[in-house]
């Protein structure tokens, strides 16, 4: 005779975070056309140099972050920082990277393609404010 043990298993409260930064299907493709050619990307969110506050895509580590960046997650497997100064701006409302045709005048990897990012962006709902997704910082 063979004998069965269950064992009732409680369920994991996983509380889902809500994150800081999204990128449109649009903009995704972008960024995938653009890995093909550079390999590993990165965002840093413009502090109003250039193109406005637009997001610029760069190599990864051509675009040197420190201790004033904040990494607010990733999109597409590419990080995105932006200052600390200019986030104490933007703490309040998810971004959304989308894209565009039309050149813009920055140093993004997008530019020659004849597209630029820009930032759409929202307020959080008081509630996704408790859920937050993590930040990371440049460990000195």
């Amino acid at each position: 005779m063979i004998s069965i043990t269950y064992q009732v298993l409680k369920p994991i409260n996983i509380r889902k975070m809500t994150p800081r930064v999204l990128i449109s299907a649009e903009a995704e493709e972008v960024v995938n056309d653009l890995k093909k050619r550079f390999g590993e990307l990165m965002f840093h969110q413009s502090g109003g140099c250039c193109d406005g506050s637009s997001p610029m895509c760069f190599e990864k580590g051509d675009f040197k972050v420190g201790g004033n960046d904040v990494c607010l997650g990733t999109i597409s497997d590419c990080e995105f920082w932006m200052s600390k100064d200019q986030f104490e701006y933007w703490k309040h409302t998810q971004l959304m990277v989308d894209v565009t045709n039309g050149r813009g005048s920055s140093f993004s990897l997008e530019i020659p393609m004849g597209k630029r990012f820009f930032i759409k962006s929202r307020l959080f709902a008081d509630q996704e404010l408790t859920e937050l997704a993590e930040l990371t910082y440049v460990e000195d």
